[in-house]
């Protein structure tokens, strides 16, 4: 075992204390990567507050990092030392089922083990996340981030980034296409800058009229406030694709309303249960779908397309001494439009 450096839950207080950290030996197919740089999402808040202090599961939590290799298994061919890479929210799936041999290691019927809080395949550990100085991966389910992309910036592409934009592609966005983003958060200010690279018509909902400014100024045609009935009803079957990004319980219906005829709304933000009214899906033959990060395929065409169209997150870097910080800013909202954490005062 190797020993590192991270921010690790404490139960009895509900925050992240630095400690010595475990890592796995080096196995044959696994690239030793120094993090520089992670991305805070709502789901390391999630864990932190559902963590139950048991030592047996512990928590580090950050899925969206990049970073340096620092060392390779005799079996690895993409990368060498010295390679900038950046590591999403799976780092290892079964590789045999439907989903994976189709590129799609997000929905593994074996479920996919996550980067974090999940169960290591080989010897049943925890695994530990990105609030961390090191972190051992699968070459697989690594990416060479590419020339020109800050990578700081680039680290929140790895989990929000992704889960943006893969419905995005999937959904066939392109220059003929009008498209909503609902909430203009982590996920949100990504989806607007995606579906304006990619040429759409794009327009922010946002119950917020102050964030008019924002909204334009990442590239969207207008901003419609979902609080204002008129502006609503005049929004009424426009865009052909909706990405809602609402990380709270809402009702679906306003959204629906919005979507064109053949349209779909792409339920992203809040994953708890949701009530549809069969009405709002049967006038105009809508569609309601959702999705959850991306696969292999999905992230490498993602991180190509931003070195291309020079996309990355708007964030605000911090020391990670202000992890606790950063997530309790978070958990008030109080973020344009991404913490990430800058892991060199570890060393």
């Amino acid at each position: 075992m190797r020993t590192t450096t991270g921010w690790q839950a404490d139960g009895r207080t509900a925050t992240l204390r630095r400690m010595p950290l475990k890592r796995r030996d080096l196995r044959p197919d696994d690239l030793a990567v120094r993090v520089d740089y992670c991305g805070v999402c709502h789901s390391d808040l999630h864990a932190l507050r559902g963590h139950d202090g048991e030592e047996s599961r512990p928590l580090v939590p950050g899925h969206e990092f990049t970073g340096v290799v620092t060392e390779t298994g005799p079996a690895v061919t993409r990368f060498a030392v010295g390679d900038p890479v950046a590591v999403g929210n799976i780092v290892d799936s079964c590789g045999e089922c439907p989903m994976c041999r189709a590129g799609q290691e997000n929905f593994c019927h074996a479920f996919p083990t996550l980067t974090y809080g999940g169960v290591d395949r080989l010897d049943g550990s925890t695994t530990l996340g990105g609030y961390s100085r090191a972190y051992m991966v699968r070459e697989r389910f690594a990416h060479q981030l590419p020339a020109g992309l800050d990578p700081a910036a680039a680290a929140p592409l790895l989990c929000a980034g992704i889960t943006v934009w893969e419905p995005l592609h999937a959904l066939g966005v392109g220059p003929h296409s009008r498209v909503a983003v609902a909430g203009l958060g982590g996920l949100g200010h990504l989806a607007v800058k995606f579906a304006v690279a990619l040429g759409a018509d794009t327009s922010v909902v946002s119950c917020s009229p102050d964030k008019a400014d924002d909204a334009r100024r990442l590239g969207a045609r207008s901003l419609i406030v979902s609080t204002d009935l008129e502006q609503m009803a005049d929004a009424r079957d426009r865009f052909d694709v909706v990405i809602d990004t609402i990380s709270g319980p809402h009702d679906l219906g306003p959204y629906l309303r919005l979507v064109a005829m053949d349209g779909t709304l792409s339920h992203l933000g809040h994953l708890g249960p949701v009530t549809v009214e069969a009405m709002d899906l049967l006038v105009g033959r809508k569609k309601l779908s959702s999705g959850g990060s991306g696969g292999i395929p999905a992230t490498a065409a993602m991180l190509d397309f931003c070195a291309e169209h020079g996309v990355t997150a708007e964030i605000e870097l911090l020391p990670s001494e202000r992890v606790n910080e950063a997530l309790d800013r978070l958990g008030r909202n109080d973020v344009r439009y991404r913490f990430v954490l800058d892991l060199s005062d570890l060393n």
